[in-house]
């Protein structure tokens, strides 16, 4: 089972100004076309509460898996499992790969449960200055440069890292 996770980032590092900043409303559109050809190539997305509701509905064409405490939403199915055992249920289900999609508790969550093998990180030339970080406590992994492709003339660049083990 292939799982990644996927992001954009500011130049300074930061996936939102907060947590009800809009995941979607600063990133270029050469990012929002690759999250959604690679996101819909996985056929999986798992996400939480919070970045869900940024999108104001399920992603068409992708099982949509969302980690919450209570909240239902309609279209997607919920969970609170360890990140293991959901990547084992999907697998037993036919899925190859999963896309982890944020924020920063979930990327944390599946990071330390050692569940990522690829990241996809897409800089986007911006400046926030403050803001929410990708993971929401330390984390000491090694990556590898997969490879890095300039999506656009503004300075928009996708980043593919392997996670070493």
């Amino acid at each position: 089972m292939n799982v990644f996770l996927i992001a954009a980032q500011t130049a300074d590092g930061f996936i939102a100004r907060s947590s009800s900043h809009l995941a979607t409303d600063w990133t270029s559109k050469e990012d929002k076309q690759f999250f959604a050809e690679r996101t819909k190539k996985a056929r999986v997305v798992v996400m939480g509460s919070t970045t869900y509701e940024t999108f104001m509905r399920p992603l068409k064409d992708r099982l949509n898996i969302v980690y919450s405490r209570g909240k239902t939403y309609e279209g997607v199915e919920t969970t609170q499992k360890p990140p293991t055992e959901l990547i084992r249920e999907l697998q037993d289900r036919g899925y190859e790969e999963v896309a982890i999609c944020g924020g920063a508790t979930i990327y944390t969550l599946f990071m330390e449960a050692n569940c990522i093998q690829t990241l996809y990180l897409t800089r986007e030339p911006i400046l926030f200055g403050q803001g929410i970080t990708l993971f929401t406590k330390p984390i000491d992994q090694k990556l590898s440069l997969v490879s890095s492709q300039k999506l656009n003339e503004e300075g928009t660049v996708l980043f593919e890292y392997n996670v070493q083990t």
